[in-house]
């Protein structure tokens, strides 16, 4: 049994063990802004609980991290459902401004996951699984003027953490010795075609006359840059736009996706629609 107190009211919530708690065990990053811990916790605990619950039950396989496209993976499409189902759905939040009863402008903020809790407030949450890295700005900006405006109390990010972001490459390298992928042919039969620019990189690498390298570097360098590298969302770049006061001051509850949940399953590649998101790898 957790209680939460808030000033107003009691709230006591029947649950097993505390969900952050077993988040952090299992390598999460988790950081509270602007006095985020406090308000969430005492005036929002059923919101702590519903996102805890939904990361502790996700997994990723690495053939999603394989065959995923630009910005979403089946992983991300599984953990979005599981937000809706409990009530986080996509919100337009339109902001008017009127003067003397005469409407003079007004904006739209997009949200992909929204829960207002009656009599308290609400909560906004994005995912930032794999986009280029400016999209830490927009949320955070838009997170601020809802804020501003009232209609929000925290705003939410879950990206890929730093262990994760830091152990993609042998995780990927492990993928390719394991299924013995030592040439182009073999790639493909495992679901994974490379576009003729990726191709040509790596081939370059291996076939070169002076220090040539193993197809399963190569593929796994060439990869990894071009879909993780360090222009996308990932921890380290989230926190130092969080460092630099970006979004302050909205409150925040920042979460990065640890390397545990990753498991490797035996399934075929399903590769989605190409889009590089990184830098290629260089010729060393």
């Amino acid at each position: 049994m957790i209680t939460f107190m808030s000033k107003t009211r009691r709230a006591t919530i029947a649950t097993g063990p505390d969900p952050f708690a077993t988040l952090e065990a299992k390598g999460f990053d988790i950081l509270f802004q602007a006095h985020a811990k406090s308000i969430i916790s005492g005036e929002f605990p059923q919101a702590l609980i519903e996102i805890g619950n939904a990361l502790n039950a996700i997994n990723l396989p690495i053939t999603e991290i394989i065959g995923s496209g630009g910005g979403e993976t089946k992983f991300t499409q599984r953990l979005r459902k599981s937000l809706s189902l409990v009530g986080w759905k996509k919100h337009v939040f339109e902001i008017g401004k009127t003067i003397d009863g005469v409407p003079r402008e007004s904006t739209s903020h997009e949200v992909d996951h929204v829960k207002t809790y009656p009599g308290i407030g609400s909560v906004a949450m994005e995912i930032e699984w794999n986009n280029k890295d400016p999209f830490y700005d927009r949320d955070l900006e838009n997170f601020k003027r809802l804020h501003a405006e009232g209609a929000i109390s925290v705003g939410v990010i879950v990206t890929r953490g730093k262990s994760l972001q830091d152990s993609l490459w042998t995780a990927v390298h492990r993928f390719a010795i394991e299924r013995d992928i030592t040439s182009m042919d073999n790639l493909a039969k495992n679901g994974v075609v490379p576009t003729p620019k990726q191709r040509a990189n790596i081939l370059k690498r291996t076939s070169r006359d002076k220090d040539p390298i193993p197809f399963a570097d190569a593929w796994t360098d060439n990869f990894v840059s071009n879909k993780f590298g360090q222009a996308t969302t990932h921890w380290e770049k989230l926190i130092h736009r969080v460092e630099r006061g970006v979004g302050n001051p909205c409150p925040l509850l920042l979460i990065g996706l640890p390397a545990s949940i990753v498991v490797f399953d035996k399934a075929k590649v399903d590769q989605q629609s190409e889009d590089d998101l990184g830098e290629d790898a260089n010729d060393s």
